[in-house]
């Protein structure tokens, strides 16, 4: 009788984790190594089988291009002259590649830098060590590092690049009734040295702050779709003039999956690419997302 109870639980154990999870919207790729556990920036690489991944505060100074596939990595590139003081996002024109080294939980960094890795496109070595242009600015309205309590919204977690400038989206950080949904934009000029980052307007995404943080951003520069995520929404900004991204059509997707998204970027003018970080008990995972309809 123990034998058969025993062959009973087993099935039953074995039936629930054959059922397919729920993903929500998102649609399973692969699962990202351990390495890239603390992954925080994503960009397409050569080619729509591969990206371009980077971790966060404490990870190394290396861009990894990773088979979106297999989830393995093929490549490595050590960016010589950069600390990852904390970087949080990857853009990209051409064949450059743009690491944006301006997290800044604390709203207290006076050294936001963006770093540009000329050419990427044609490196081909599997392991690789490169300098980088960069670009520093300050943010033209913080005053005080860090800022009175209630005025916590200059850390930057998200950016594209458009027209020769680099566009800044902040992380809302403040707590409680402080907290309205509203992430800042600003604008720096693609050149090296360090520029001011003049803020041009503002977007109030949603009201709860466990789902309403802007974590990452890219732009299909065919179609100059942009695409902004949170942990469990992802909003399209269409049809807009110039780089007033905010006065165009504006469309929400509710993922209907929550996690620690911290990373997006466009394989095609209809699909996103969007990760997560890990957790304890297991890796982050790579998803995709159709926004044709």
């Amino acid at each position: 009788m123990k034998f058969f109870l025993k062959l009973y639980l087993l099935l039953i154990l074995t039936a629930a984790q054959c059922q397919p999870q729920d993903y929500g919207k998102l649609t399973y790729e692969t699962t990202l190594p351990s390495i890239l556990q603390e992954n925080s920036g994503i960009s397409l690489g050569t080619n729509d089988s591969q990206i371009y991944v980077i971790n966060d505060s404490g990870g190394s100074n290396q861009v990894f291009t990773v088979d979106v596939h297999s989830g393995k990595i093929i490549q490595d590139i050590t960016v010589t002259n950069a600390t990852n003081i904390d970087w949080e996002d990857l853009a990209s024109s051409g064949d450059d590649l743009f690491i944006g080294d301006f997290g800044n939980n604390e709203n207290n960094r006076t050294d936001q830098t963006i770093y540009w890795v000329e050419d990427i496109a044609h490196i081909t070595d599997p392991t690789y060590t490169t300098y980088a242009k960069s670009t520093t600015f300050t943010l033209e309205d913080q005053k005080k590092y860090p800022p009175k309590k209630g005025n916590h919204n200059f850390d930057i977690e998200a950016f594209i690049v458009h027209n020769s400038h680099f566009y800044l989206f902040t992380r809302n950080r403040n707590h409680g009734k402080n907290f309205d949904g509203t992430t800042k934009l600003y604008r720096v000029p693609q050149k090296e040295g360090h520029h001011t980052a003049v803020l041009i307007d503002s977007f109030i995404s949603c009201s709860d702050r466990d789902d309403c943080q802007i974590t990452s951003a890219t732009i299909d520069h065919t179609t100059g779709k942009v695409a902004v995520l949170s942990y469990n929404k992802v909003w399209i900004f269409d049809n807009y003039e110039d780089d007033n991204f905010f006065t165009g059509y504006i469309h929400k997707i509710k993922l209907k999956h929550y996690s620690q998204k911290e990373s997006i970027t466009f394989k095609d003018s209809n699909t996103l690419l969007i990760s997560e970080e890990g957790t304890s008990k297991k890796n982050g995972n790579l998803y995709s997302l159709r926004i044709d309809n």
